[in-house]
């Protein structure tokens, strides 16, 4: 058993009590971790308030911090397979993937590294001729960051890196579910040399850590990415704090192809975006609406794809889906899986948990049309893609938007007009015409509807961790009048 130390105010501390994690691909306990309780999110906030006002960070400039998160995207380029072994080892996400993902977070932290000295404020020209007013941006204070289990290393980077580029000082809680990799993370922290309380790194269960965390009096500001249900939550105990929130929420995004499209490379992007990362991607492309007169070849050219799937241990390089990270996520599946064939959907392939130890689950298509089923309302979070069809383009377009989310969406046409109308009415914060799944430090990502509000990745990300102050300078020399003399 590996043992594994939470990270608060420069130290690593075993915690009040502590709990086991699950390997997902054998199902049996492999690390020790520790448990956060209130008092830990207590100790933690308050050291990140005090790193805020009063240490050393507070007096750093802006080119000194981004110096220091220019070290940190080195150590965690230096560092990122042992990173990615320790995601897979605790997530069951494939080592083909943690590897790439990890070594591109790099990037992310390069990228805000260089924009820590450029946020720049204003000059007003008010309509006032004896002042001056400026609009300075500062820090938004103590941010309380929650981070899933799934691409936890690039989902922590893109809300730790703007932050820190903003001036901002932290409390991350990571996942209970495979939270190994972000509190060996910490240890880069220590590393690069961030004074003590700027980045405080933690685990533990949502009733008892993360609510704590997230309505304690001294959090500014909550960062958060999960589902809707647990952010009802923590919008619900952000009233006790009066704290902003930005919050990715994931999605039932529509993969739209039309029967003009090239059906090889649409048919790629569309297994990427569904049974990459087993399906547990927010922006999983869960909603297959195909032209209905090329809906039969498609789907022969799908399965054929997902039949040829290698399913195997998330460690081995030639494995191409791995477990799913809980069992707990495995029965999930399986249930809304009967409850959409018992609804009239048709598999088409997979539907089934392959034998032997672990959380795998077959690469599943069902064919939906005409049907009321539930894997067309309900996120899966795995590798289950649902399929329509449609005749023309206005019934693409609603069936695309028939839905309570809206973070992703793809586009499949040779047609340039119709993919600028397309990106025009789709309701999502993204939409990737002929690709899927591309991503970027430049690029801003968020959602609308239940995909939640908010923007990650971009300069919009590193404005979300600040706030304006106004400045007022009076310019005269003559002094202010008597305001209760009559003149």
């Amino acid at each position: 058993m590996q043992r594994f130390q939470y990270y608060i105010d420069g130290q690593f501390l075993d915690g009040e009590a502590r709990f086991p994690s699950v390997d997902p691909a054998t199902g049996k306990e492999w690390a020790d971790l520790p448990e956060a309780r209130e008092g830990d999110v207590d100790r933690a906030v308050k050291a990140a308030e005090q790193a805020l006002y009063n240490g050393a960070w507070s007096k750093m400039t802006a080119t000194q911090r981004g110096k220091l998160i220019y070290r940190l995207a080195d150590l965690v380029a230096a560092n990122a397979q042992k990173l990615a072994e320790l995601e897979t080892r605790d997530t069951g996400k494939i080592i083909r993937e943690t590897s790439a993902q990890i070594a591109y977070v790099a990037d992310y932290y390069r990228y805000y590294a260089g924009i820590a000295d450029k946020i720049e404020g204003s000059y007003l020209p008010i309509d006032k001729a004896d002042m001056d007013v400026w609009l300075r941006r500062e820090p938004i204070g103590v941010v309380a960051m929650v981070v899933p289990w799934n691409s936890q290393l690039f989902l922590s980077a893109v809300k730790i890196g703007p932050a820190l580029a903003a001036g901002c000082t932290m409390v991350v809680k990571a996942s209970e579910d495979g939270p190994a990799p972000l509190l060996e993370f910490a240890r880069l922290i220590h590393e690069a040399g961030f004074p003590a309380g700027v980045v405080n790194i933690i685990t533990g269960f949502g009733t008892s850590c993360g609510a704590a965390l997230s309505r304690h009096p001294k959090v500014a500001h909550i960062a958060f990415t999960g589902g809707p249900e647990t952010a009802r939550h923590i919008v619900r105990n952000s009233a006790e704090n009066l704290a902003s929130t930005s919050l990715e929420l994931g999605g039932k995004s529509p993969f739209i192809v039309f029967a003009d499209a090239d059906l090889e490379s649409a048919a790629n992007a569309q297994v990427a975006g569904i049974f990459a990362a087993t399906g547990q991607s927010c922006v999983a492309g869960s909603r297959l609406i195909v032209e209905r007169r090329i809906k039969d070849e498609f789907l022969t050219l799908l399965k054929g794809k997902a039949e040829a799937i290698r399913i195997g241990a998330p460690l081995d390089m030639a494995t191409e889906v791995g477990p799913l990270a809980t069992r707990r996520q495995q029965e999930h599946i399986a249930a809304l899986l009967d409850k959409s064939l018992q609804s009239g959907a048709r598999l088409i392939t997979g539907g089934h948990r392959p034998g032997g130890e672990g959380f795998y689950f077959a690469p599943t298509i069902l064919d939906c049309d005409g049907v009321n089923s539930p894997s067309l309302v309900n996120e899966f979070f795995g590798p289950v893609l649902s399929v329509v069809s449609f005749e023309t383009e206005s019934e693409a377009l609603a069936l695309a938007n028939d839905t309570h989310y809206g973070l992703a969406s793809g586009v499949f046409t040779q047609n340039l007009t119709r993919a600028h109308r397309l990106m025009k009415g789709i309701r999502a914060g993204i939409v990737w015409v002929n690709t899927y799944r591309a991503v970027s430090p430049i690029a801003p990502f968020g959602g609308f509807g239940l995909s939640g509000h908010g923007r990650e990745g971009g300069m919009a990300a590193v404005l979300d961790y600040t706030r304006t102050k106004t400045i007022w300078l009076r310019t005269s020399d003559d002094p202010i009048p008597d305001p209760f003399v009559m003149r």
